[in-house]
């Protein structure tokens, strides 16, 4: 009975990789909602790494978004990591639906983002949902610093 019970305890051990990336995905598409509505898009390249593409909308034009992320267990909760990055934007707009836009003036801004945020994902059915706040600082354009950049993602994960 001893002897049985080592093993049982051994390959519990040896499993317990396996268990505890149940959580992780390599790729995950979906929504994102906050001040800037749209769609995202995440690939891990690593273990704890991955770039973000994120395609959004505001004011009647859109911004295109590349970030890349580094990612960690947080609370040591299962299925929930925290995440930083940084990465760069390019965004197009129109006309005066935006507050500081000119009528039928086009404009194109440039600029760097950060990100930080929390993420869970589910180990029963392939969805991650995430907290984040991006914070942006245009270069060319429209410049200035864009603070309402958090937003809730969620993901269909594969």
């Amino acid at each position: 009975m001893r002897k049985s019970m080592h093993w049982v305890i051994l390959l519990s051990f040896c499993s317990l990789p396996i268990f505890l990336n149940a959580q992780n995905y390599q790729t995950g598409i979906g929504v994102r909602a906050g001040a800037f509505n749209g769609i995202t898009a995440k690939h891990f390249i690593t273990g704890s790494h991955a770039v973000e593409g994120i395609l959004s909308f505001r004011w009647g034009g859109f911004t295109a978004t590349g970030l890349y992320e580094v990612h960690d267990n947080a609370f040591d909760a299962p299925g929930l990591q925290w995440y930083y990055g940084f990465g760069a934007h390019i965004g197009f707009w129109n006309g005066p639906r935006a507050w500081w836009a000119d009528e039928g003036n086009s404009y194109v801004v440039v600029g760097v983002d950060g990100i930080i945020g929390l993420e869970y994902t589910f180990t029963e059915v392939p969805i991650s949902v995430g907290l984040d706040w991006k914070p942006a600082l245009n270069l060319i354009g429209y410049s200035g610093f864009w603070a309402d950049g958090g937003g809730l993602s969620i993901r269909y994960v594969f």
